[in-house]
């Protein structure tokens, strides 16, 4: 009998091991397109036949674009899981999955310490007005002249929190060792259990009277700038916001805004809407604190989102299942 075939989209770096027990029950196909007109091409070749898991990375989008109805008209008919290597799967079309009967997996739970350790940086950073200092020392200034605007302390500051998943919650734990206070808001009201102690409240309170905020969802069609003009008009003079979800879960542009007014005092980023881009109103503005998307930048932390993701393809060609389907397939696990 054939063996089960499975579409590698990108490359392993890490979990090897991992991931020759998959080539022990499956055959592993490799394209050799490098651009998304050649691979949309070899899909419609055959060459791709027969496939029924492929495991993809985030950088495989260079080579396949996002996976949308184009693409996956392509895929052959017998392609079934598509598990995703990250927490985050903006960048593909999960309707247009379900609508051609493919599941989709993610790595959710393993990239929650790296991610909320990124953010408590960025916050205490951008709380402490730091960028301004180190860009002063950079240019053999010391402090700068004049000094820079005295930070905060985060101790008794409301944290408020947009999206209590894994990773809010994570970053909701690191947060009160330094005494902060913390709010959220979520599609849903979490247990007691899950919520830990943390307030829920509605959106409108969360802007009002955070003095920093956390922005920790999924970018999706209804999460895109969810933090834009409007929101920032709400929100408390002086707020320092951090950002390691998704850049255009917040409008740059507005930012830049709330930056000049004076709405927003400090910003610490990992992530932009328009990635490698950055904003030149970002860039030039010394109270934003950067870093180039590096939330799980660790050796440890990709090689367990290897790992999980391989779990995903292990389940999809033994079972026919997932180990962690995305929430908005919930119904097709």
């Amino acid at each position: 009998m054939s063996r089960t075939k499975v579409l590698l989209l990108g490359k392993i770096d890490h979990a090897h091991v991992a991931w020759s027990t998959i080539s022990d029950i499956a055959e592993i196909v490799q394209p050799t397109a490098t651009n998304r007109q050649d691979f949309i091409a070899e899909c419609q070749s055959g060459a791709l036949d027969g496939v029924s898991v492929a495991y993809r990375t985030f950088d495989s989008a260079n080579v396949t674009g996002r996976i949308d109805s184009e693409l996956l008209d392509a895929f052959p008919k017998s392609l079934k899981f598509l598990c995703h290597n990250g927490a985050g799967y903006d960048q593909i079309d999960i309707p247009a999955c379900t609508a051609h009967s493919v599941r989709v997996s993610n790595t959710p739970t393993a990239v929650d310490d790296a991610t909320a350790d990124v953010t408590i940086w960025l916050l205490l950073g951008a709380l402490r007005n730091l960028p301004v200092g180190i860009k002063a020392l950079r240019e053999g200034k010391w402090r700068g002249s004049p000094l820079p605007q005295l930070g905060h302390d985060p101790q008794g500051k409301i944290l408020g929190i947009l999206g209590m998943g894994g990773i809010g919650r994570n970053v909701a734990t690191k947060a009160r060792a330094f005494g902060m206070r913390i709010r959220y808001h979520n599609r849903h009201r979490l247990s007691p259990e899950l919520e830990d102690g943390a307030e829920y409240v509605d959106l409108e309170t969360l802007y009002r009277e955070s003095d920093v905020l956390s922005l920790n969802l999924p970018l999706n069609p209804s999460t895109r700038h969810s933090v834009a003009a409007p929101e920032f008009a709400l929100m408390k003079p002086g707020i320092v916001i951090v950002n390691t979800a998704r850049g255009a879960v917040m409008d740059e542009a507005a930012l830049v805004d709330a930056l000049a007014s004076g709405t927003v005092s400090s910003v610490g980023l990992d992530v932009y809407e328009n990635e490698p881009e950055i904003h030149p109103g970002l860039l030039a503005n010394d109270n934003v604190l950067l870093v180039p998307h590096m939330g799980t930048w660790t050796q440890e932390t990709q090689q367990k989102m290897e790992e999980w993701a391989i779990d995903n393809v292990r389940l999809a060609v033994t079972q026919g299942k997932l180990k962690s389907i995305v929430p908005e397939q919930k119904d097709l696990a």
